[in-house]
This record gives C-alpha cells, sequence and structure tokens, in this order.
C-alpha cells in the first residue's frame, strides 16, 4: 500500500457519499490505497451517512475518525498521523475523484521517485449551473484548478490547491505539517492559504513541486458557493492567511504583500473595464470585489 487519501469533512452529508463511492470504484485496486475520513465537527448527519455508505461498500480500508480543534488544518494533520503509507493525499468532502484518480498518483509517484510533492487539476461541477457572472480569475475561489495541458514543474511560486494535494509522508513530517496558525475554516471566519504555506515550506528545502493534470477531481460548487457572501469570506480568508504567512516572515515582506495586493487591485479594475468592453458586464464587478476582499483579509479586516 503506498497511498493514504485523506478527507478533512464539514457538514457535507449530501456529498460525502459521492466523494467515497469515487474512490472505492478506482480503477487501482483497493489494496494499494487506504482513506481516512475527519470529521472536523460536524452538525449535520455526516456520521450516519458514512455508516450506512460503509455497510454497502464493506471492501477496503476506509477509516472514520474525528478532530474537535477546528479548522482544516488541524484535521488534515490528524489524518496525517493516522495514516500508513509513504504517501499522503488530500482532496476535499465535496471533491468527485475521476475513475483512474489514484492509477495515475501511483504512476505519477512510480515515473518520477524523485519529487516529493505534487497536484493535479480541479473541474468544478457547478449546481445546478456556472452564473453568467464567473469568470477565469473568481472561479478560482470556488476551486477552479488548471495550471497546465501537460505535466510540469511548478513556476513562479505556483502551488498544488488543497482539494487535490500529494505530498511524501516523510517530507510533511520533516516541515511540521500544515500550519495550524493558518487553520482554513473555523465557524464564519476563514485564514486560508495553508496548503500554499505548507509547499512554500517544502520548496524552501529546495524541492520542486509538479503538476500533472492527468489527475483530476470535479468539485462541487453548490448555490450556496455563489453567494456574495461565500466569495467574501473565502478571499478575505486568501488575504488573512498571507498577512499571517508574511507576517511570520517580517515586516518587510508584509508590506511588500500589501503592495502585491494593491497591484493586484488596479489589474482587476482593468480587467472589469475589459470584461464591460466585450460585452460581458456581469463579469465586472465579482472580478473587482475579489482583489478588494482579499485586500481586507490582509490589512485585518
Amino acid at each position: 500500500m503506498q497511498l493514504s487519501i485523506i478527507i478533512c469533512s464539514y457538514n457535507r452529508a449530501n456529498y460525502i457519499g459521492d466523494a467515497l463511492t469515487a474512490l472505492y470504484n478506482q480503477t487501482a485496486p483497493l489494496d494499494q490505497f487506504e482513506v481516512y475520513i475527519v470529521d472536523n465537527n460536524s452538525t449535520d448527519n455526516t456520521p450516519n451517512v458514512f455508516q450506512k455508505w460503509r455497510s454497502e461498500h464493506p471492501n477496503g480500508k476506509f477509516e472514520y475518525t474525528t478532530e474537535t480543534k477546528q479548522g482544516a488544518s488541524f484535521a488534515r494533520n490528524t489524518g496525517a498521523k493516522l495514516a500508513c503509507t509513504p504517501w499522503l493525499c488530500f482532496i476535499d468532502d465535496d471533491a468527485i475523484a475521476s475513475p483512474h484518480y489514484v492509477e495515475n498518483v501511483i504512476k505519477h509517484i512510480q515515473d518520477q521517485p524523485f519529487i516529493v510533492g505534487f497536484g493535479g487539476k480541479i473541474i468544478p461541477k457547478y449546481i445546478p449551473s456556472e452564473p453568467k457572472w464567473m469568470s477565469y480569475y473568481v472561479s478560482s475561489l470556488v476551486g477552479n484548478f488548471d495550471y497546465a495541458p501537460i505535466a510540469c514543474p511548478f513556476e513562479n511560486g505556483k502551488y498544488p490547491l488543497e482539494s487535490n494535494m500529494i505530498v511524501a509522508k516523510k517530507v510533511f513530517d520533516q516541515v511540521g505539517g500544515f500550519n495550524e496558525a493558518i487553520p482554513g475554516v473555523v465557524g464564519t471566519l476563514r485564514i486560508g492559504g495553508e496548503g500554499k504555506e505548507l509547499f512554500y515550506k517544502i520548496m524552501a528545502l529546495d524541492h520542486t513541486i509538479y503538476y500533472d493534470p492527468n489527475i483530476m477531481v470535479h468539485h462541487v460548487v453548490e448555490v450556496s458557493k455563489l453567494t456574495p457572501e461565500y466569495l467574501y469570506r473565502v478571499a478575505s480568508g486568501i488575504g488573512r492567511g498571507e498577512r499571517s504567512r508574511t507576517k511570520a516572515i517580517s515586516s518587510t515582506v508584509y508590506f511588500k504583500k500589501v503592495l502585491e495586493y494593491l497591484l493586484k487591485l488596479v489589474a482587476s479594475i482593468m480587467l472589469g473595464i475589459k470584461y464591460a468592453l466585450l460585452g460581458t458586464p456581469a463579469k465586472t464587478m465579482p472580478v473587482i470585489q475579489f482583489r478588494i476582499d482579499a485586500l481586507k483579509g490582509l490589512l485585518g479586516n
């Protein structure tokens, strides 16, 4: 067994069953991977959904545990401690792995044994449909991620997203896992960027992180993720995470990040004007609001 798949779950009773079934029906044999579902204080019937699902899918190693400290970083670290394999894979509780997902992960590991971390493609699955105001840039807030058409190294500070990332356990342990000062979602507050911080620590050890588009998941984007309130939480959470990460380095790094965010805000205004001129004005304000909200989070608002 080479791979441990860790799913941090919080109130996704409607989707966790589909996520697990997609893993159960992989082309890779069930004895090549294990799955840990870490319930992060769900208040819905997630535990009952898992029990029913498990009774109907008895094969393979699918373990259910809990982590009472709220936040994805706590839950993912708990899953990593339970893992019994040399590789850790993190996906979301509403992410549907493609049928060859595990097979392609293992192939990547075997073909490039010198690589210690990589990630793959994330395709939004809009329910019921993609809104007309959605653009490529805003879609990153709901998980859209398509870095390159072929397998290649990440460059220019890019990194895998949390809902589809794989890392060698020995290196994960070496850098201390996810930084719990950047926990992800805690109640209605989001302090995001935990995956970025993890991979930046790995990159600091002179490791190259890779992207492979064949390692693919579909990520559910329901109506509740398409509201201004939700998008604000995500965008501002990105800013809060960068505030925590950069301030821990130095005030100079933090102020450089503020300048970078201001420049990105200006660029988003120009992009919004372009959308309006191209006849898609509905895309104008969301792309600008994204950068306003991210800057608010970075400034501590």
